[in-house]
């Protein structure tokens, strides 16, 4: 758990951080960072798309 919200939060530093501590909290804080960046790319263009329409 708290691996998962390192990698969301502190990216790469974050992420090597936790997997020093303990291997299993890096893994969540690679599976986080990763989710954190796929779900911007995709979520990030559809907002801006929706924004556009009130212009």
């Amino acid at each position: 758990q708290r691996g998962f919200a390192l990698g969301v939060a502190s990216h790469g530093i974050g992420t090597s951080r936790a997997m020093s501590v303990h291997p299993v909290a890096g893994a969540y804080a690679s599976l986080g960072m990763g989710l954190h960046g796929i779900t911007g790319a995709v979520l990030i263009p559809m907002l801006i798309q929706a924004l556009m329409l009130f212009r």
